[in-house]
């Protein structure tokens, strides 16, 4: 395994923070008391009523899907290795007069940083665990973090999604990179966020995982996690291939010309026996 992919990925995320804070629109949140992230949403058909669920969510940066769960009536706690984003989620939350709490501490020490049993709701959101090298080892801290009968609820790139190649100039879809997870990664390097800005990230380097879908439900079935849902989706909140794609009626981006090609993303729920 690249042994530094936490170091870099971490001063990469914090590189981000300041871009993402303007980038964000944040303003949108502390306006409108009932505005919920876009990611959050899309999936209200899916999620349920959550009013008085403990909940987590790992991997929260700037916490505003976290913030959207809270005005939706859980009792929400937020992970995040990234001292800069938190100090921005902990300073949005109490602008909009939310009680959540916020946690510094590595996805695979959650269970020490938080307890054991403690969730009725473990949720994780878009782009989150292409930045772990181990989907079983994830799924061994969801299943600790949950109570008996919590649940697991997961929005994420799909790993067919992951495997594409930058965006080219010739517009083609081309698969470059590994579907399947591996020990080493993939090393990238980018410039830029994914907000529009000025200037380049301090640090632009990055080590990411691919996670096949089988790789992670058979890693949720091993940890004793009951698969509940599983939808694949032809979109994502971001233009992933500018040039090929189009924003459908929720705001995301899918292919122009015959969507059903590419499963883009997917919602992910389990439950812990």
């Amino acid at each position: 395994m690249t042994t530094d992919y936490r170091e870099l990925n971490l001063a990469n995320w914090n590189s981000r923070v300041a871009f993402h804070e303007r980038g964000y629109g944040l303003e949108r949140y502390r306006a409108d008391p009932a505005f919920l992230s876009g990611v959050v949403r899309f999936d209200l058909p899916r999620l349920g009523d959550v009013a008085g669920l403990s909940g987590v969510h790992l991997q929260c940066h700037l916490g505003t899907d976290t913030l959207s769960l809270a005005r939706l009536g859980a009792r929400m706690c937020g992970l995040d290795f990234s001292a800069p984003a938190l100090a921005v989620a902990r300073r949005l939350a109490g602008e909009c007069g939310a009680q959540i709490e916020y946690v510094e501490a590595d996805v695979y020490g959650a269970v020490e940083a938080l307890g054991a049993g403690r969730f009725d709701l473990v949720y994780t959101g878009m782009g989150a665990l292409c930045w772990l090298p181990n989907i079983r080892r994830w799924a061994h801290v969801v299943s600790k973090l949950l109570r008996p009968g919590g649940r697991l609820f997961v929005r994420e790139g799909h790993p067919m999604l992951w495997s594409l190649a930058q965006p080219r100039p010739d517009g083609l879809a081309v698969v470059e990179h590994p579907y399947f997870e591996t020990a080493e990664g993939t090393r990238c390097f980018e410039g830029k966020t994914y907000v529009e800005h000025e200037g380049q990230l301090a640090s632009p380097v990055t080590v990411e995982f691919n996670h096949g879908l089988g790789e992670l439900v058979t890693a949720l079935l091993a940890e004793g996690l009951v698969l509940s849902g599983l939808a694949e989706h032809d979109s994502v909140p971001w233009d992933f291939l500018p040039g090929a794609t189009v924003v459908d009626d929720h705001g995301e981006w899918r292919l122009r010309a015959r969507p059903e090609r590419l499963a883009a993303s997917y919602t992910l729920q389990a439950v812990r026996r």
